[in-house]
């Protein structure tokens, strides 16, 4: 069965731990949904990890919407959660509501997008319209511009502030709570306030879920990575020696071989 917001409400109260992980692709989706993960995110970190942006802010809905839909395509039993690019929900609730509803159309199961307060009236126009809202605090990458580059957020009376928007989330409707990049004893302080689910990356050990970037786990991403990202795989290197393996045979004439000929 696939997986809904009531699963997720349903780990939270017996303490199970979860995960989400970035998919952008339909072949990624499929292999991530036969190994159980239980939620995809495609998140607007396809800008600097797959459509080669030096950062998220370019990436528009129409790229956003091709991704999702090929994620969908690929998986049937994770819940896929469709990411809102800057500009696509900031002007208005309503634009909020109807570029949540594309991303729905094309298989998207929740939608997730940024900011507290100043997103709160958004989160509540699209929850009341039936969409499960994913909020994302802390340090949100579409404001990097605004924060002076990646660094931690919720430091001494900021913590208090993030707090305040988390609360503000969940009462407007949000059925999980992303934190990104704040001190771990903020990260429990917020996971014990919320009812709904926090679901951490760079947040401590203390959420109820953890996120990793799909490329950052397999060791695609080149050096630096941030602090907190672990590689569980070392793709970027066994890509990198299979293509020389392949150049090889070729150029020593093993390949094409007899056996890889079509009779």
């Amino acid at each position: 069965m696939p997986v809904t917001v009531h699963d997720l409400a349903a780990w939270k109260a017996r303490g199970e731990r979860f995960i989400m992980l970035t998919a952008y692709d339909a072949l990624t989706a499929r292999v991530l949904d036969e190994a159980g993960v239980p939620l995809l995110l495609v998140g607007d970190s396809m800008g600097n990890n797959v459509l080669g942006y030096p950062s998220t802010l370019p990436v528009t809905m129409e790229e956003a919407l091709v991704l999702t839909a090929a994620v969908a395509r690929g998986a049937s039993n994770p819940m896929i959660v469709g990411d809102l690019p800057f500009g696509s929900y900031q002007a208005s609730p309503e634009e909020a509501m109807r570029n949540a509803a594309r991303l729905v159309k094309v298989g998207a199961n929740a939608i997730k997008l940024e900011g507290g307060r100043r997103s709160a009236e958004a989160v509540r126009r699209i929850s009341d319209a039936g969409v499960p809202v994913m909020g994302h605090l802390g340090l949100t990458p579409q404001s990097v511009n605004a924060f002076g580059g990646f660094r931690v957020q919720g430091r001494g009376q900021q913590g208090d502030e993030l707090l305040a928007d988390a609360l503000a989330l969940q009462e407007a409707g949000c059925f999980a709570v992303v934190l990104e990049a704040i001190p771990a004893e903020l990260g429990q302080r917020v996971t014990q306030a919320l009812d709904v689910p926090t679901i951490g990356i760079g947040a401590g050990p203390h959420c109820d879920g953890q996120v990793l970037v799909i490329t950052d786990l397999l060791g695609l991403t080149p050096d630096p990575t941030p602090r907190f990202v672990k590689r569980y795989a070392d793709l970027r290197s066994t890509i990198a020696e299979a293509a020389q393996r392949f150049a090889k045979d070729v150029s020593e004439g093993h390949y094409p071989a007899p056996e890889h000929e079509y009779h």
